[in-house]
């Protein structure tokens, strides 16, 4: 079980396959994980970790502050979640890579690609987050944690955390729920730290995450900027909005967008449009 130590934090990771490198980034929300690219939605059935490793090779990551990877207290934006990304690419000694996110790991590969644009072979881009729901669901999600730590303190988060286990399925216990559970030093050090101090980071980063009504994620302008081949495949749900998915559309200058109902959007179908776009970008060899 491989882990890498980037920018301070043990990550959990894999490499299946051989040829192109692909950098999975997983869907699942906070719970950003390994597995959800064999447990979440369609995922299930479009295997990407199974069907994919014939012609790429993938590197799929437990994302920090989710399941087996550690973390770090401290004000997280999409950008840091980017740097560690290239930190894992790095590690492996891929100066370049296409970038494959779901759910909420398209927000992180965006700003991957906006961080990064000559690291980035292309973007696929499925269901990405966003809309009005989306980001109201995000701003009640910090402030349950909020409200909660004002009432009961450091400790009784710490407890909730153990208990519970995830800031995806209880809000309360915070961003840093799973690494409190994973690392017995982190929690000691968690529940030790000052209060106010991590109240005004925690409410800041909050704010900051879900600042839009619409893709979460870089700026426009910076994706407008953006000279990257992309494949966007829209939801159409509370957490992934349409309007979403369009935005991201018009930003992309270029990019392809599959306009197919999600009841249309079978395994198969999925599968095929990601291994048609990839096989459209792949670099010739010298």
């Amino acid at each position: 079980m491989p882990y890498a130590e980037l920018n301070g934090i043990k990550i959990h990771y894999e490499v299946r396959g051989s040829g192109p490198p692909l950098l999975m980034m997983a869907p699942g929300g906070f719970d950003s994980t390994i597995e959800k690219w064999t447990t979440s939605g369609i995922w299930v059935g479009v295997k990407p970790l199974e069907t994919l490793t014939s012609r790429y090779t993938c590197i799929a990551y437990d994302r920090r502050e989710s399941g087996l990877s550690g973390g770090k207290v401290e004000r997280v934006s999409w950008t840091t979640y980017a740097h560690e990304a290239k930190a894992l690419l790095d590690l492996l000694n891929f100066p370049r890579a296409f970038v494959m996110g779901g759910c909420m790991g398209c927000s992180t590969a965006t700003a991957f690609a906006v961080t990064y644009p000559e690291s980035t072979q292309g973007l696929v881009l499925h269901w990405p987050v966003g809309g009005v729901r989306w980001r109201q669901n995000g701003l009640e999600r910090f402030q349950q944690h909020v409200n909660f730590l004002k009432e009961n303190g450091l400790a009784a988060v710490v407890d909730l955390a153990r208990e519970q286990g995830s800031f995806w399925t209880s809000p309360e216990a915070g961003p840093w729920a799973s690494t409190i559970v994973g690392d017995p030093d982190f929690a000691a050090d968690f529940a030790g730290q000052d209060q106010d101090r991590y109240l005004a980071m925690v409410s800041l980063m909050g704010q900051m995450l879900f600042d839009r009504d619409t893709a979460t994620g870089p700026e426009p302008q910076e994706l407008m900027a953006l000279k990257v081949p992309a494949v966007i495949i829209p939801g159409a749900d509370a957490a992934h909005a349409t309007s979403a998915a369009r935005y991201l559309q018009e930003c992309l200058d270029g990019s392809q967008y599959h306009d197919v109902p999600v009841e249309e959007q079978t395994p198969d179908r999925v599968r095929q449009w990601i291994i048609e776009f990839l096989e459209s970008h792949v670099p010739v060899a010298a």
